[in-house]
């Protein structure tokens, strides 16, 4: 087992650079407690240098990352630079050029958590959205036409190809028989011509060679309802870029506060270091002002963890945020109820994974 990893630091723009901090401070206390070590290496990719120099991510930025055991990331985004551009020039292009094809996403209700579904408890929200990552919706592929005149127009193409739908929906079901074996796909197959009959083609041949693995799957309108009437119908929902991306929105708000939401942006073959961030963007209204929840970003470096060959390290700090919210006399953020600050849950979990 690998006792020293090297981890880049991408704090970014808003909130980002103070959720990451906690984050860093707790994977710190694991690795004290575990007998392994990270070595951090911090990069200023954010709006604030697209100020400056006028480019997010250095040209050769992609090779700078290369050879890291793991990015660790905060949030891109902030007033003056229009959002598709802070996230094309950083967040996409790492994602694409290092091949980081799976999103996975957990939404699970936390203990001391309440969720704004009536007569919900932990158990009965605990699932995982696996989001296609590369491709899908989420495509470059269209242009404006005759711009400034009456038959002015915007062309946007959705791009499925047959590895990028194989492999996402195979590492799915993969996934689907480590939990409860029950794997659901979201579609919207009946208004959405060709790209999404083509999905659910390859869902039925891909699930030929699961067996074990019972599947259904959902249009994309009514398996966003399903998510609030029935949560605890779901174990693992496969989903493309757009899709995905907006229900791991949608199931986060339902376990209390996005703000805890972690992600993982997987190269499963690790050819490439695995990207780590929480769901919540940078949160510009309240940057600065040390009130942001960093349990997103600290959950995000419990992934992180797993993902490095440290489990047992990973569920220490997740049984950390797990003690820390139960516990009545718990901090916790503005968001969630509380008057604690960022750096104050940062330290609470960090002395809980030190046995403070």
């Amino acid at each position: 087992m690998q006792n020293n990893y090297r981890v880049a630091l991408i704090p970014g723009d808003g909130i980002g650079r103070e959720v990451l901090s906690e984050g860093v401070k707790v994977m710190e206390a694991a690795a004290r407690r575990f007998d392994f070590e990270f070595s951090w290496s911090e990069f200023d990719w954010s709006c604030e240098r697209f100020h400056r120099v006028g480019e997010i991510m250095p040209t050769d930025g992609l090779e700078q990352l290369r050879n890291f055991d793991a990015i660790y990331f905060g949030a891109v985004g902030f007033p003056g630079v229009p959002d598709h551009v802070s996230l094309w020039n950083l967040l996409i292009p790492m994602r694409r050029g290092l091949k980081l094809y799976v999103n996975l996403r957990p939404v699970r209700l936390l203990p001391g958590m309440i969720s704004p579904l009536r007569d919900r408890s932990p158990g009965d929200i605990d699932y995982l959205i696996v989001r296609e990552n590369n491709e899908g919706e989420y495509s470059e592929v269209g242009g404006r036409f005759y711009t400034g005149t009456e038959q002015e127009a915007a062309v946007q193409q959705s791009v499925f190809t047959r590895i990028g739908t194989d492999r996402i929906q195979r590492f799915a079901f993969e996934l689907a028989a480590t939990r409860r074996n029950h794997l659901t796909s979201a579609t919207k197959s009946n208004g959405i011509i060709h790209s999404m009959p083509y999905w659910d083609e390859r869902f039925e041949v891909n699930g030929k060679d699961y067996s074990g693995v019972t599947t259904d799957q959902y249009h994309i309108d009514i398996l966003s309802a399903r998510l609030v009437l029935s949560p605890d119908w779901f174990d693992v929902i496969v989903a493309s870029n757009l899709f995905g991306d907006i229900l791991s929105d949608l199931g986060p708000a339902t376990t209390g506060t996005i703000a805890i939401a972690p992600s993982a942006n997987l190269n499963p073959e690790r050819e490439f270091p695995s990207l780590f961030e929480p769901v919540h963007g940078s949160a510009p209204d309240i940057a600065g002002q040390g009130i942001a929840n960093p349990i997103g970003q600290i959950w995000s470096g419990v992934m992180m963890l797993d993902h490095l060959g440290q489990p047992t390290a990973a569920k220490a700090v997740m049984a950390a945020i797990e003690e820390l919210l139960a516990s009545p006399d718990g901090v916790r953020t503005p968001d969630m109820g509380g008057k604690g600050l960022c750096r104050d849950v940062g330290d609470s979990i960090a002395q809980i994974v030190a046995g403070a």
